[in-house]
């Protein structure tokens, strides 16, 4: 007799299991195509700064450079304080302004580095970065055990290279950079599994929305910090 009901019971679990199955699946697949578009963005306002001489001219050789290079980070600031009392839309909105922010500083790589290693370098960070990611994705192990020491990490590379503005040291560049990647594919990993842990937590439609938006832009300058770093390790100056 107790068999009826023990399907009955398994058939509804597996039933509920599945249906938050697929719903992860959409939550990830939002923050991904959030990240990927922001990506897209930031690379085509890269490019067009980059082959553009009145806007090199009138972004890195004017004070605007900094307000370029600055704002992102407030950016950054002002949707991790606000974003929980803004609208979806104007969050998706302060996220594609922050990605076209961040795409005039990057125009600074096209400059530097030649188009072929740009490329090179792109699909090698993405190439790690889907590996990196599909480890914090499907790890049944808790990462969480990681962000001490990847938060101190991100502190001690932010300190590193404001000395390094100083002394110019090639050597210290490299190793900041070798660092830099190190850090930034752990916080890849460990990002991928607190974005997929807060789907779990039920939110309402309007809320997971936006905090697709936030694992979105964490994934984002996780990727974007780790081709940076590598750019500097494995880059071809132009002549």
């Amino acid at each position: 007799m107790a068999i009826g009901p023990d399907r009955k019971f398994m058939t509804r679990t597996q039933a509920e299991a599945a249906q938050v199955d697929v719903g992860l699946r959409r939550y990830m697949l939002r923050v991904y195509n959030y990240m990927s578009v922001a990506l897209a963005l930031t690379g085509a306002v890269a490019f067009f700064v980059s082959t553009s001489p009145v806007m090199l001219q009138a972004i890195f050789g004017t004070p605007l450079q900094w307000v370029v290079m600055l704002a992102p980070l407030g950016l950054v600031f002002f949707l991790s304080a606000r974003i929980h009392k803004m609208s979806t839309g104007a969050a998706q909105i302060s996220f594609w302004a922050f990605a076209a922010l961040f795409g005039m500083s990057l125009a600074s790589i096209f400059v530097i580095y030649t188009g072929a290693s740009v490329t090179r370098v792109f699909f090698i960070t993405a190439g790690a970065f889907a590996g990196l990611s599909l480890v914090g994705y499907t790890t049944k192990k808790d990462l969480s055990g990681m962000r001490t020491f990847l938060i101190m990490g991100v502190i001690g590379l932010i300190i590193a290279m404001v000395v390094n503005m100083f002394l110019a040291s090639s050597g210290l560049q490299l190793l900041i950079s070798v660092v830099g990647v190190l850090i930034f594919a752990g916080l890849t990993a460990y990002d991928t599994q607190q974005i997929k842990l807060a789907y779990y937590e039920g939110d309402s439609r309007d809320v997971g929305e936006k905090k697709a938006i936030m694992g979105a832009l964490k994934l984002y300058l996780d990727f974007l910090n780790m081709f940076i770093f590598l750019m500097h390790i494995m880059g071809v100056a132009r002549e």
